[in-house]
């Protein structure tokens, strides 16, 4: 027996953790493709990176709250497994890197000793469920989200219909109209609304961003907050069966809305709720426990320096509805920060605050429920952990994701650059230190997880070209984006494409006018006034290649000279499947759906019967070099070619004998004919394979 098995107590975490050893083992062995375990390792968070032979494991945190006991529990797996850094991402999440792939089963079980899971943390899955930093304290809030995207998370983690879709799937919660969630840039969105004395939410609806980012549509102004389990079940159901699956590039579900239409698609989500088990879902959010602050006496502080302790207190403190505290907002530059300062942080929070923190969206830190007589003492103990600069959500506070540091798809860094940016912010434009207005976002290639897209000053890395062929890491800079609240929002411009090294003088270039020429104008409207061109006009001479230095070879943060290497991006857990790995996949949701039967389960059973058979065609039409796009595409096809044509006898077609999944309520007695249809399918399909076999043996 592994070590680890004695010490996991959760029978269903357990068997997670079993079955990534085990896949690893086989992997290891050569029993399975590699491009079938890369999707079974990425739904347990455990992900490739630009380094060869080691992993990033990213570590869910769902809504960014973490309490201190995890905390602790996360800093000890890195200082174990990894290298004693915790990278903070933009989607709430705790990345650690340079993980041997065999220790990752021990690495979980130990993580999960504390309620931390790393499952459904990367792949085609419902990733982590994020929410405003400030849920549950938040002096404008109708109400605290944080039940509902607790309830919401837990609801969809492992559950059958949304473990293989096309593409990822990303939710967020809004505290307030001012929409800090960015509810307009996810799959679904929701912004916490009162009508009528009853709780709910403005759902937003297929947004993202990306090479080509997409304004999310209301899908619905007002949906009580009975309804939102339910109807996202039916808008999973719908991207799972709808959804591109071929091309990674059109296979989120911003180009299925595209493609069919707000009202084609809230009609397919109503035929769902005919199918699904649970029509409301009421989330008790009374019984969701919140954190405790603690009772202390205020310890004798002596600050060092005044002028900058008022400088933070004007830019790091967060208003709390709570009478007497405050939340503190710790800049943490570019999400990292290593395990030392963790544990020591953790232990403040433990004995002054309430023994949480929250994980922001911009890679920085919040502590909720600081007494206001405490503030100094914190301002003191956290300046001896270098958590005390100046800055925090503030324009100086620049986003960005690892860049060509660990990621396989980084074109270029953009960790160097916004080192350089921030400097040259701090030391040059002093007064932004105290300016939220502006936002500033890079990302290392187009997929934007840095979201720069967005941003009011936006650089993504590329590279460009010099006439003898030489290539240099470059930026594209962007310009115009913002949160506008409300669901509502801008994304920017791309204006020009600057060798890296001159993205600096982009940046002052552009700040040097806003400063003369803005009159107190926000910079989005300010943007919008003066319009693409008029910037274009003053930076485009930067984008000149005739003049490069041998500096310019060289990337931020970089010592040698700079070669274009991109992997192969894992985000969407790319599959090749065989035809005989997909009858293997059928088997095993047969047993997953006679398993969840058996536990009474049967709206799950029922999912893991029809995802056999979606797998059974489409291991048939493969086998005829057909196109398997979408799970509707490929019921249609098998209709066709085997059902339509007598190939296989069903005695009904098949979409008719599939598609009872959404005509029929998940009683036991469908679901048991549902699973029993499953295998007399699977039967029939290889009984046909092996006749078309011997008979093409016996022509040849």
């Amino acid at each position: 027996m592994r070590s680890f098995e004695t010490e996991i107590e959760n029978p269903i975490v357990e068997k997670d953790i079993i079955e990534l050893a085990d896949k690893i083992a086989a992997f290891k062995n050569l029993q399975i493709d590699e491009e079938k375990f890369r999707s079974l390792r990425l739904a347990r968070g455990v992900y490739g990176q630009r380094q060869q032979g080691v992993q990033m494991i990213r570590i869910k945190v769902p809504y960014g709250k973490l309490k201190t006991n995890q905390l602790n529990r996360i800093a000890a797996v890195s200082d174990e497994y990894s290298r004693g850094r915790l990278h903070i991402t933009t989607r709430q999440d705790i990345q650690i890197h340079y993980v041997d792939l065999d220790r990752t089963p021990e690495l979980w079980a130990e993580l999960e000793r504390d309620d931390v899971t790393l499952r459904e943390a990367c792949g085609n899955v419902v990733r982590n469920v994020t929410a405003s930093e400030t849920a549950g304290i938040d002096v404008n809030e109708p109400f605290d989200v944080s039940p509902y995207a607790d309830a919401l998370y837990k609801f969809f983690l492992r559950n059958p219909i949304c473990q293989e879709m096309g593409r990822k799937f990303k939710v967020s919660f809004s505290s307030t109209d001012e929409d800090t969630g960015l509810s307009y840039m996810h799959d679904l969105g929701f912004i916490a609304k009162i009508q009528n004395g009853i709780r709910g939410f403005k759902v937003m609806v297929a947004g993202g961003l990306g090479s080509q980012p997409r304004h999310a549509d209301v899908l619905y102004e007002f949906l009580p907050s009975d309804k939102i389990i339910p109807v996202m079940e039916g808008v999973l159901r719908v991207f799972d069966r709808y959804g591109e699956r071929k091309s990674r590039a059109k296979a989120r579900m911003k180009f299925l809305l595209k493609d069919i239409g707000l009202e084609a698609f809230r009609e397919l989500i109503a035929k769902e709720q005919e199918a699904i088990e649970f029509k409301t879902v009421v989330i008790n959010a009374d019984a969701f426990v919140a954190s405790t602050p603690v009772s202390v006496d205020v310890p004798k502080v002596k600050i060092k320096n005044e002028e900058a302790f008022e400088l933070w207190k004007t830019t790091n403190l967060i208003p709390q509805k709570q009478k007497g505290f405050v939340a503190i907002g710790i800049k943490v530059l570019l999400g990292d920060f290593y395990t030392d300062k963790a544990r020591l942080l953790a232990d403040l929070v433990d004995n002054y605050a309430a023994s949480e923190v929250r994980l922001t969206l911009r890679q920085n830190i919040v502590i909720p429920f600081v007494k206001e007589e405490l503030v100094p003492f914190f301002y003191q103990e956290l300046e001896k952990l270098g958590f005390a600069e100046a800055g925090y959500n503030k324009a100086v506070d620049i986003t960005a994701c690892p860049g060509t540091d660990t990621c396989n798809l980084g074109i270029a860094s953009s960790t160097g650059i916004s080192k350089e940016l921030e400097r040259v912010i701090t030391t040059e434009y002093p007064q932004y230190l105290e300016n939220q207005d502006l936002v500033i976002k890079i990302s290392g290639c187009m997929n934007a997880c840095g979201q720069h897209n967005m941003a009011n000053i936006g650089f993504q890395g590329m590279t460009v070209r010099t006439k003898d062929k030489l290539i240099a890491p470059a930026l594209q800079v962007l310009l115009g984006g913002g949160n506008l609240g409300d669901g509502n929002a801008l994304f920017a411009d791309k204006v020009v494409k600057v060798p890296s090294r001159r993205g600096p003088e982009a940046l002052r270039r552009i700040l040097n006018d806003f400063e003369a020429n803005a009159n107190g104008k926000q910079f989005v409207d300010y943007y919008k006034e003066k319009g693409e061109k008029y910037f274009y006009n003053f930076l485009h001479d930067l984008q000149d290649v005739t003049n490069l230095t041998q500096e310019d070879f060289i990337d931020w943060g970089e010592e040698e000279k700079y070669v274009k290497a991109i992997g192969i991006g894992e985000c969407a857990g790319v599959v090749i499947d065989l035809i005989a790995t997909l009858f293997l996949e059928s088997e095993e949701k047969i047993e997953n759906a006679k398993e969840s039967y058996k536990n009474e389960i049967y709206s799950g059973a029922i999912y893991y019967a029809y995802q056999s058979l979606v797998n059974t065609a489409k291991a048939m039409l493969l086998a005829e070099s057909k196109k398997t796009n979408t799970h509707a595409g490929i019921i249609k096809q098998f209709d066709e070619l085997f059902v339509g044509s007598g190939k296989i006898e069903l005695n009904t077609s098949f979409s008719e004998l599939i598609y009872q999944i959404n005509k029929n309520a998940p009683s036991k007695e469908f679901c048991l004919q549902y699973i029993n249809d499953s295998e007399i399918l699977l039967k029939k399909v290889k009984e046909f394979r092996v006749l078309s076999n011997n008979l093409a043996e016996s022509v040849s």
